[in-house]
């Protein structure tokens, strides 16, 4: 087991930063970050502080997305700082997460055979 962090970035598919979405902006920069990696979640329904619900309808394309990153806390904070020039972010958050390796118990019993 292992203590990382969670960083969650909320937007919604309709922000674009230039000519590019935010959320796509945002992932690339933590590839470019060398982040432990980026996950981009599609919400079917989203409710902001604006009271503004964010449906997901067959001919729409407003709906939420929360961009998952994972990775340690000093690192994390630095990547927060460098979207500051994003608009269209609606929240971050960062909590910790306990990261759980299902296959390092399995690969340690087969080291010992």
């Amino acid at each position: 087991m292992t203590m990382m962090k969670l960083l969650r970035v909320y937007t919604d598919e309709t922000a674009y930063f230039g000519d590019r979405k935010v959320f796509e902006l945002i992932a690339e920069r933590a590839r470019d970050a060398r982040l432990g990696g980026a996950t981009v979640i599609e919400a079917m329904i989203g409710i902001g502080r604006s009271a503004h619900t964010h449906r997901r309808h067959i001919l729409e394309n407003d709906r939420s997305v929360v961009i998952e990153i994972v990775d340690d806390d000093a690192k994390l904070r630095t990547f927060m700082t460098s979207l500051r020039d994003l608009k269209g972010i609606g929240l971050m958050t960062l909590e910790a997460v306990e990261i759980i390796d299902l296959h390092a118990d399995a690969d340690a019993d087969n080291d010992g055979r």
